[in-house]
Formats: C-alpha cells, sequence, structure tokens
C-alpha cells in the first residue's frame, strides 16, 4: 500500500471521528487451533532538518508474522505464541554516479544464520482482549532481536473503548488516547510522557540541549473479533535549541495486515493457569519487560588513550586555544578518556610537558568519568600544586555543563583541612556554589554531597570574620541559588556594612520570580526608599532592579520614579534610562506595566524624564534568529563629579523560555575624585575592581588596587602588556539520548560542545592627558559534534553533523577626564568569522560498509556595532581629535 494513500487515510479518520466517533470494539479474540498468519513490514527512514544533497538513510524489512492461541482462562485470558518467518531487510545501497536507474533502488541485505534462527525463536504474550498483560522470551537473546519482537508485540495492544490510558509496550509507560468506532481505532501515543529505565543525560543549561518533537499515530480495523489490520506511524524532529536547522528527521512505520486465519494450527496445552500453560511449551520462558533494552555500541576504531601514549613522548603538540583545531582536540581526548583506565589518565598526566597539563586536566573534568575523577585525585596536591592549575581544575568543574555528585564530593574534598593559598580557597567556595546549583537543577538537590556543600557554605559564612569572607560565602550562594538561603540572604541585606549588603542584594538578583516573594519585595523597598538607614547608591540600583524584573506592580513603578527626583542627578538618570529601556525591550517583564503607567501624564512629562546627568542605560539585541535572540547591555553609572563608578556590560541569550548570562563584567572605581584633589561630600579609599559572571557562573572578585600606595606600586611594576583574564577549554554542551522507536529499533542522539576561549585585557592610563584606554578582547572557537546512531539487528546507520566556528570579539573603552563631564566612548566590532560544516552517512548492512561526505564553508563579514546614538556622538570626537 502507498504510505502517502495510508497517511492520508489516518488524516480524514481523524477529522471525520472528530464528531462521529461512537461505541466500542469488538470483543478481541484469537480462536484455539487456528494459526493465524499476517504480513508484516516496517520502514524506517532518516533525513537531515536542513536540504541537503546528501540523502540520509532508509531501512526496509517484510516478514510472514504466525499467532495461535495456546490456552485461554473464563476470565478471557489468552497466552499466544507470535513466531517472525523469513524476514527479508533492504536498504539504500551506495549511490552510484550515472542515473540511469529510474525508481528507488534497493539492496537485500543478506542476514546470517545466527539472526536467522533467534529471529524465528517465538515469544509468549499474555493478552485480554487487546492489552498485552505480560510478555515471556528468552532472557539470553541478543537486545536488538529482542526489541525487534517487542516492537512487533506493541502492534497486538490495543484499548476497546475511548478514553485515556497509560499503557507499557516498546516506548515504556506511556499516556494514550484512543478513539474508537465498532471496527476500528485510532490510538495516539504521547511519547514526552512516557517514562522507561533512564539512560543517557543532558545539559544542564536547556538553552544548549536538544529539541525533541515526537509524534505518533496507530490505526486499528477490526472484523468479526479480530485483528485485520494494524498501521503504526511515529516521526521524531531532533535539533539543535542553538540552530533548529542542524539535526535529523526519523520516520518510522509499522504495518501489520491479516491475510490468513483458516490454516489449522497446534491445539491448546492443558494448564490450570497461564504459569502450567507456558511449562508446557519448548524451552525456558522468563517474564521479560515490555520497555525496550539499551543497547550500546562497540566502536572499533574509536582512538584509545593506551594507543596514544605510547607515542606520547615524541608528539610535539603546540595549540592555539583559541582555533577550533585545539577545540576538536579537545573532543578527541574527552572521548579517549571515557574509555580509559586510571593508572593511563595518570600516566598522561605526569608525562605531559607542562604547557600541556592543564588542557588534560581540562579534558578529564569533562570526561568525568570514574578513573578520570580518581587520577585527577590522585594527581592534585592541593598543598603542592601550582595555584594556576588548582584553579584551572576548580573552574572547569564549575563549568561542566552536568556535573555529578562525584565531581562535587572531590572538590569538597580537595578543600577539606588544608593549608591552601587564598586565592585557591576563595575560588574553591564559589565554585562549590555552582555545582550545587547545577546538581539541584539535575534533582539532586536532596543528595548527600550536595546537602555536604550547602552545609559547607552556610558554615562558612556564619564563622566569617572579614568582610571581604562574607562577601565571598555572600557570592558562593549567589551561585548556588539555593531558596532555602533566601532568608539568610534577607539577613545581610539589611545588617551588613555596604559591601555586604551589595553581594545580598546581588545574590537575590538571580533568583527566577516564583523565589521573589512578598517579604522579599518588602526588603528591596526598604534598601531602595532608604527606611531604616543609608544605603550605597549601587545596592540602591540593584534594590529597584529586583522590583522592576520580578512581576512589578504599578505602585513600585510610580514610587520608583517619584523617588528619582530627590535622588543624586546621575542614580535618578540611569533609574529613569533603565525604565524607558523596559518599554523597547519585548522580553521585559515589566513591559506592560511600565507602559500602563506611562499612560499617567502626571508621571510621563519633561519633570521626569528630562536627562540631566551624563550616566546612561542601554540594551538592544546583537543577532536575531528564528531560535535565539542575543543581546547586549550596558549601564554606565558616574558620580556627582562626573567620574565613573560603575560600569557594566550584558552578554545574554534568549531562546525557548530560557535566559542564559554569557558574559557579565562588572568594573567599579571609587575614590577617583580624591586622586585629582577634588573635594567630595563622602570619603571614599581609592579602589577599582572587577567582578564577571561566565555562562551564569560567578567568578572569583579581581581588585585591581586599593589606596593609592597600591596603585602606584602596581603602575610601576605594570609589564604594559595585556593581562589573560580566561584561557581554557570547556565542554558547552553534553546530550546523550535514547530514543526507541516503535518498531523497536533504537536511536541514540549524541550531541557534544566544545568551546575554547581567550579572553584578554590591557589598560593605558594617561596622567598627563587625563585618558584611560581599555580594551578587552575575546577570541574564541566553537566545535559542535552532532551525531544520529540508529541499531537494528542487521544494519547500523549514523548521521553526522560536524559544526566550527571562530570568531574575535573586541571591546574597547576610551574615557576623558579633562572634560566635564567626562567622555565616554564606547565601541564593541567583531572581526569576520569563518565557519564548516561537514555531513557525513554512514552505514553497515550485512557485510557492506558505507561512507559519504558533504561540506560547505563561508565567512560572515566583520562588523561593528553601533550602540546608541549619544556614544556615537562621543565616539566620533574622541577619535576624530586623537587622529588630528
Amino acid at each position: 500500500m502507498n504510505p502517502q494513500v495510508v497517511s492520508g487515510c489516518i488524516c480524514l479518520l481523524c477529522l471525520s471521528w472528530g464528531s462521529t466517533a461512537q461505541g466500542n470494539l469488538q470483543p478481541l479474540s484469537f480462536q484455539p487451533g487456528i494459526l493465524y498468519q499476517y504480513r508484516y513490514s516496517l520502514d524506517v527512514q532518516l533525513d537531515y532538518v536542513s536540504r541537503l544533497s546528501l540523502q540520509g538513510s532508509w531501512l526496509k524489512a517484510e516478514a510472514l508474522v504466525q499467532v495461535h492461541r495456546l490456552w485461554r482462562d473464563q476470565a478471557g485470558e489468552e497466552l499466544l505464541q507470535v513466531q517472525i518467518r523469513d524476514l527479508k531487510a533492504q536498504h539504500a545501497p551506495e549511490q552510484k554516479r550515472s542515473q540511469d536507474s529510474a525508481g528507488d533502488p534497493s539492496a537485500e541485505i543478506a542476514l546470517s544464520e545466527e539472526t536467522q534462527a533467534e529471529l524465528q525463536q517465538p515469544v509468549f504474550i499474555s493478552w485480554n482482549s487487546g492489552k498485552v498483560k505480560a510478555f515471556y522470551g528468552n532472557e539470553a537473546e541478543s537486545p536488538l532481536i529482542s526489541n525487534l519482537k517487542r516492537g512487533l508485540i506493541s502492534l497486538l495492544q490495543v484499548q476497546p473503548h475511548p478514553g485515556t490510558a497509560v499503557e507499557e509496550d516498546v516506548s515504556g509507560s506511556c499516556q494514550v488516547t484512543y478513539a474508537v468506532s465498532n471496527d476500528s481505532a485510532i490510538k495516539t501515543k504521547d511519547l514526552l510522557s512516557c517514562t522507561k529505565p533512564k539512560f543517557g543525560f543532558s545539559s544542564v543549561n536547556k538553552i544548549f540541549g536538544v529539541q525533541w518533537q515526537p509524534t505518533s499515530k496507530s490505526l486499528y480495523l477490526v472484523k468479526d473479533n479480530l485483528i485485520q489490520s494494524v498501521l503504526a506511524e511515529e516521526s521524531h524532529v531532533v535539533s539543535l535549541s542553538l540552530r533548529s536547522t542542524t539535526g535529523v528527521k526519523i520516520n518510522s512505520r509499522q504495518q501489520l495486515e491479516l491475510v490468513s486465519s483458516s490454516t489449522p494450527g497446534p491445539a491448546e496445552v492443558p494448564g490450570q493457569n497461564l504459569e502450567d500453560a507456558l511449562a508446557g511449551t519448548e524451552g525456558e520462558h522468563r517474564p521479560l519487560g515490555m520497555a525496550c533494552l539499551h543497547y550500546r555500541r562497540v566502536c572499533t576504531h574509536c582512538p584509545s588513550l593506551k594507543t596514544y601514549l605510547k607515542t606520547f613522548d615524541s608528539q610535539k603538540v603546540k595549540m592555539d586555544i583559541a582555533k577550533v583545531s585545539t577545540t576538536w582536540q579537545f573532543h578527541r581526548f574527552i572521548h579517549m578518556l571515557h574509555g580509559a583506565k586510571k593508572k593511563d589518565i595518570l600516566q598522561l598526566l605526569r608525562k605531559a610537558p607542562r604547557e600541556m597539563v592543564p588542557f588534560f586536566v581540562e579534558a578529564a573534568v569533562a570526561a568525568q568519568s570514574a578513573a578520570s575523577l580518581a587520577a585527577l585525585s590522585s594527581f592534585l596536591d592541593f598543598g603542592k600544586t601550582p595555584r594556576s592549575l588548582l584553579e584551572k581544575f576548580l573552574y572547569a568543574a564549575a563549568f561542566s555543563p552536568r556535573p555529578s555528585k562525584e565531581l562535587l564530593s572531590l572538590v569538597l574534598d580537595k578543600l577539606r583541612g588544608k593549608r591552601l593559598a587564598l586565592e585557591v580557597r576563595e575560588t574553591g567556595i564559589i565554585v562549590i556554589g555552582s555545582l550545587v546549583s547545577k546538581l539541584c537543577r539535575q534533582k539532586l538537590c536532596g543528595s548527600q554531597e550536595v546537602e555536604r556543600g550547602a552545609e559547607t557554605i552556610l558554615q562558612g559564612l556564619g564563622n566569617a570574620k572579614e568582610e571581604s569572607e562574607v562577601v565571598l560565602h555572600l557570592m558562593a550562594l549567589r551561585n548556588a541559588l539555593l531558596p532555602e538561603s533566601i532568608p539568610t540572604l534577607l539577613r545581610y541585606t539589611e545588617e551588613g556594612p555596604a559591601a555586604v549588603t551589595a553581594a545580598a542584594v546581588a545574590a537575590l538578583q538571580r533568583f527566577p520570580t516564583q523565589h521573589v516573594s512578598s517579604e522579599v519585595k518588602r526588603a528591596m523597598r526598604r534598601i531602595f526608599h532608604e527606611k531604616r538607614k543609608s544605603y550605597e547608591k549601587t545596592c540602591r540600583l540593584a534594590a529597584a532592579e529586583i522590583l522592576l524584573d520580578h512581576e512589578p506592580l504599578p505602585m513600585d513603578v510610580i514610587n520608583i520614579l517619584l523617588a528619582t527626583t530627590e535622588m543624586e542627578t546621575e542614580l535618578a538618570t540611569l533609574l529613569r534610562l533603565k525604565i524607558q529601556n523596559s518599554l523597547r525591550a519585548e522580553h521585559h517583564p515589566a513591559r506592560e506595566i511600565v507602559k500602563e503607567v506611562m499612560r499617567d501624564p502626571r508621571i510621563n512629562n519633561y519633570n521626569y524624564f528630562s536627562k540631566a546627568g551624563v550616566s546612561s542605560a542601554f540594551s538592544g539585541p546583537l543577532t536575531v534568529t528564528q531560535d535565539l535572540l542575543s543581546t547586549f547591555g550596558l549601564e554606565l553609572l558616574f558620580t556627582e563629579g562626573g567620574f565613573l563608578r560603575k560600569c557594566l556590560s550584558d552578554f545574554s541569550l534568549l531562546g525557548r523560555g530560557h535566559r542564559l548570562h554569557l558574559a557579565q563584567v562588572a568594573l567599579e572605581a571609587r575614590g577617583m575624585e580624591s586622586m585629582l584633589g577634588e573635594n567630595t561630600l563622602e570619603e571614599e579609599e581609592l579602589m577599582a575592581g572587577m567582578s564577571a559572571t561566565f555562562f551564569d557562573v560567578q567568578f572569583r572578585p579581581v581588585v585591581f588596587f586599593q589606596g593609592y600606595a597600591d596603585l602606584m606600586a602596581k603602575v610601576l611594576s605594570s609589564s604594559g602588556g595585556p593581562t589573560r583574564l580566561v584561557r581554557g577549554n570547556l565542554l558547552l554542551v553534553d546530550h546523550h539520548q535514547v530514543i526507541p522507536l516503535q518498531s523497536g529499533l533504537q536511536v541514540v542522539v549524541k550531541l557534544q560542545g566544545g568551546l575554547g576561549l581567550d579572553i584578554s585585557a590591557d589598560m593605558d592610563v594617561s596622567v598627563w592627558e587625563q585618558e584611560l584606554k581599555s580594551s578587552i578582547s575575546t577570541r574564541g572557537s566553537l566545535a559542535i559534534d552532532f551525531q544520529t546512531e540508529v541499531d537494528a539487528p542487521f544494519f547500523q546507520a549514523t548521521m553526522r553533523s560536524q559544526t566550527e566556528v571562530e570568531t574575535s570579539i573586541h571591546f574597547d573603552t576610551v574615557l576623558r577626564f579633562s572634560e566635564r563631564p567626562v567622555l565616554v566612548c564606547l565601541q564593541l566590532r567583531e572581526d569576520q568569522v569563518p565557519y564548516r560544516e561537514i555531513f557525513t552517512v554512514s552505514k553497515s548492512a550485512g557485510s557492506q560498509v558505507s561512507t559519504r561526505r558533504k561540506g560547505r564553508r563561508g565567512t560572515v563579514p566583520g562588523r561593528e556595532f553601533a550602540l546608541h546614538r549619544a556614544n556615537s556622538e562621543v565616539c566620533n570626537l574622541l577619535l576624530t581629535a586623537d587622529e588630528k
């Protein structure tokens, strides 16, 4: 039967039964002494989501299926024997250069005698009017063959009346909905509801995961109390969340059609119950689960660490972290370490050249196998290992896309009871918070390791005596995002000194809206409106942001605007601009509320929104695709004397209901007026520092200088070259998903994305010119490997998409202090971006093996981003003056 015709029939039936489906199916039963014969066929096709000249792969199989009844009790429960006969399989052969042949070519798959023998071994089911109660077979049978039989048995699962139920079949325990008439039924299976033994894993950040869109429908036709035919069709579209055009489409179709119901068959076997009847059959048959068994491929050509170590001494590796070739090497070593033994990993770490050790440590953390973690535990001595390598290990753990309990346990053990360098201990505490948060998002919050990690942070906070220690542990709580820590954070927002209050409010900012309670909002109102004491302006600003970003009330928006009339000019200017920006950002939670408030002319007038200060706030899109929105935000807060107080830049990704802070860098400076001899109302110590968040992981803050003497000492000892902020490799995406098809075939989706990152910063201060120039350069390479495998007893296919990108982004700042107000020019530019994609289709059918590839490459031109008009005017002024 033509598949298009069948699909059309199903659609027509679905539409017509929306109003006419009534009644129940006839009672179903198989009669004794009759050998029922069905023609069975299955068809599976794989293709890329994007339209390519490279075709995917398909498999077709046909067989004769024999069913006969062995036993029946008075309640209607039947024991059926089901047997596959004469299975023949075909696949698409390797495409020939000549296109002489017409129609779809196909090639027969030669099945081995062993495979044929296993396929023909019968299975037994306990069946009652369409419901499969139990499944019996040979436990020693190949999982792939056993799954094929499960797919066949699942076609005999049908409910005689309409409604929704939970059924167990090859897909697992799934919610199904029936539309039923007297002689037919349509079953719709919700594959997203299926529960089954868990195999695989996914990244915590869903924006770096995959989108899985499955559908499943089956049509049953019944006549004379007997299943006449079954047609089951399902489809799966699996694609990257980042880019929906990278992915695969899987279409699977099964058909069971009665060809004979008059052939004499074996007589029923005697027995008081089903177990007695089953004992009377040949062989030993055990009860088996209906859900698909997991099958893991054995890779015969994958590189092994043991083989690599044999030639390791002669290999001189020179790597540029920001080059995509290095990122692919990172992928390769992760795969090698997955299957390596502890002794081999230790040998690699100990024999490696010093400059290569950080690379191998990052790969071992990303592999996260029991052997790699054990090797790291033995190799890293937190009392002797160089500080830079220990921090490399800790940050690699923090960036893990799916950290394990064992990884957190290793970090906790290494930090416990040792005399550590201050920087290592501080980094370790912050990293514990990140690991706790990611494990909780994997629903492991109740585990012993997570409880131990949370307790470590809270105990450290309670025992902290120095202000810097308190701030550090509050940053760890900011990373951890534990709802139960909110009362603790609220206490520190109103009781601590300025730095502590700022850290506690910043931690509360990261919580999602459902955790920002009325109690939190009351505390933020007290801070913003300074009900109990005075607060530093950046604290008040953060408190206002919490009120505006989490289901804001109209009265909060009005009160914040009213309060700006009594504030310092610069803080008031920045707040008004932020509120105005929310109107232009479609994704901002306060947009509709602010729009409503702005209809009131008493609020929306020149008195409130005439810009008086030089502080500014800007946010807007950088790149917009059908899947993602990347945004850039910038806030500049100046002092009343015209000096920069705080600069916050934010790069974010938004897509499919998720938001990720790719990079958020805050530069703070205090006491700049006193350095130039100006009088201020507040006596503040001269200080400058930076805090950064990458991929939602807060870094340990950096203090550039504290005090005038410290500033001069660092200026005199400066090397004059750029400072490297971040340099390393991280596994950004790690996804492994098993999809059992209705036919019993298994689909495995593997996704890995590695990122090489090299971020450096340079600063030049000219006392004579009273000018500060800074530059942050980010070079990166991204390599994504998306692989889909289909496994059958006599056929294997692999479809692979490999994507690679190199990019370089520069963020330059010029501040001229000789002018009043201070002139600020910001430039954000991106160099040209080369990219390449490689598509590969491999298959193995019997003794035939083939591989086909196709690639494409290109270059995206470089560009400079226009931030906002006022910035462009200042940049033209400053750059023109420099040229003269």
